[in-house]
């Protein structure tokens, strides 16, 4: 996480419309949310528990984690929810030779793809915030060997090679046109790491946190809430909140390199529910007014002053209360969840039909999302809504283009596709649907017809009418 850093004005600019679009994480923008998943509490569910609370109750779609935990990576199997994990920050000198980085995707990613969609490895965290020569001069070597590494594995096109960075790298970021990145660290280390990133169409990330750089007159600005903003008078751009400001000054300083066209990634960003009585804004109002506001701003399309029309992978701070993590006690509440899955507060991405109850659970509407087995605090296997036999088929309305994603998600799985390939028994007829109604319902009977296998993303449904009779 990004802490306060003297080279880095604390007051930053931004603007963004306030008339935010509808969350639309699960209706094909490409910007989604995601969230950090830390493990430093001694109260937190195990993660099988964790990975279909996610799916089943929440649009969260991607998740990140601080290591390689073979139990977490496992656990999100089966899922399509995207695993981004992290290489440790002592183990980058290591990479620096290509017969550890082998060795090292060798063990952590080989044996858990294509069961859990691994799509991103991160190379330390805030490495060049360590001050550590070591560290800082091995990244982008470390960065090249992992890539060299999948491409070894036939991975590379897949799983892409990044790290995340603290604006601490920003020596200018007010106003936004004036950001660049430090001396020492643009030309040496992030324009070689630039080239990288572009050359393996991977992005460059950030963790942004507006929360450290607000103070008692820019807290409005840096909550997304009405203010008058601020201009900057080189572009004539009015910023009325604080992450558009920090995001565009990420931008000119990748400008002024040459590297404007490489993706930008929110690899952290998030706002405590409480703290210390001197930290301002510690509290779940401001929390829940910030990542709510944050996750319409990212998904909406609306973009930056400078990145008009564009949204942004975006990855909340954190998951859940981490009672175990050291400082101050801000740093034990960013979550959204609380360790027994109670919302800490609710922030939109719950599923449709799943509500808070007035004591803080999460329950089913009437019409619960199908494949929600019921309350899921401390969820269960989910239990079979019929007797007797069941057929997971593409649901009423479905968008074709989602139904083709499913067909090749669950070919790529290792299903048995060739029944619906031309001259298979069922390639007619030849239509998406009916192609989809295979796959899918191939794919639930085959991992054990648990619920949650019928769900892909709101597009399945269930069926006591056996398909091929009819």
């Amino acid at each position: 996480m990004e802490k306060p850093n003297s080279g880095v004005p604390t007051v930053a600019i931004t603007r963004v419309s306030l008339l935010l679009a509808l969350f639309t994480v699960f209706t094909g923008v490409q910007g989604s949310i995601g969230v950090n998943y830390g493990t430093k509490g001694d109260n937190l569910p195990p993660p099988e528990e964790v990975a279909k609370f996610l799916l089943q109750a929440t649009t969260i779609n991607r998740v990140r984690l601080f290591d390689a935990s073979d139990s977490i990576i496992q656990a999100f199997a089966h899922t399509g929810i995207e695993v981004t994990i992290t290489v440790p920050d002592e183990l980058i000198p290591d990479l620096t030779k290509l017969a550890f980085a082998q060795q090292w995707v060798k063990n952590n990613v080989l044996p858990y793809v294509p069961a859990t969609n691994i799509i991103r490895i991160l190379v330390g965290n805030e490495i060049l915030a360590t001050a550590s020569k070591s560290l800082i001069g091995s990244l982008v070597p470390a960065m090249q060997n992992l890539h060299t590494a999948l491409v070894n594995a036939t991975l590379d096109d897949q799983i892409k090679v990044s790290t995340p960075h603290s604006l601490g790298i920003l020596s200018s970021s007010s106003p936004p046109s004036t950001g660049k990145f430090r001396k020492g660290y643009d030309s040496v280390i992030l324009k070689p790491m630039l080239s990288f990133l572009k050359a393996t169409n991977a992005p460059f990330m950030i963790n942004p946190y507006p929360f450290f750089g607000c103070s008692p007159d820019t807290l409005d600005y840096a909550l997304f809430r009405p203010n008058a903003g601020v201009l900057d008078e080189s572009t004539q751009l009015r910023y009325t909140n604080m992450l558009d400001a920090q995001l565009d000054a990420t931008y000119s300083a990748l400008k002024l390199l040459g590297y404007e066209d490489v993706e930008i990634v929110i690899a952290e960003t998030g706002w405590p529910s409480d703290g210390d009585a001197t930290q301002l804004g510690a509290d779940t109002e401001s929390a829940a007014q910030y990542n709510g506001n944050l996750v319409r701003h990212v998904t909406s399309g609306v973009g930056t002053p400078l990145m008009p029309k564009r949204t942004f992978e975006t990855y909340i701070f954190a998951l859940f209360n981490e009672n175990q993590k050291p400082g101050p006690t801000c740093e034990r509440n960013f979550g959204l969840f609380e360790p027994n899955l109670r919302p800490v507060y609710d922030v939109g991405i719950l599923r449709p039909k799943v509500r808070i109850s007035s004591g803080g659970m999460l329950v089913p509407g009437r019409a619960a999302v199908p494949g929600y087995p019921g309350p899921v605090v401390n969820p269960v296997s989910p239990k079979p809504q019929h007797k007797g036999k069941k057929w997971c088929l593409p649901r009423t309305g479905a968008d074709p283009e989602a139904l083709q994603a499913n067909i090749d998600y669950v070919c790529g799985m290792g299903i048995d596709c060739s029944p619906i390939q031309n001259g298979g028994p069922c390639f007619l007829p030849n239509t998406i649907r009916a192609h989809a109604a295979y796959a899918m319902n191939a794919y639930y009977q085959s991992k054990g017809r648990n619920a949650y296998d019928c769900d892909f993303k709101l597009t399945g449904a269930f069926s006591t009418v056996d398909p091929s009779k009819n």
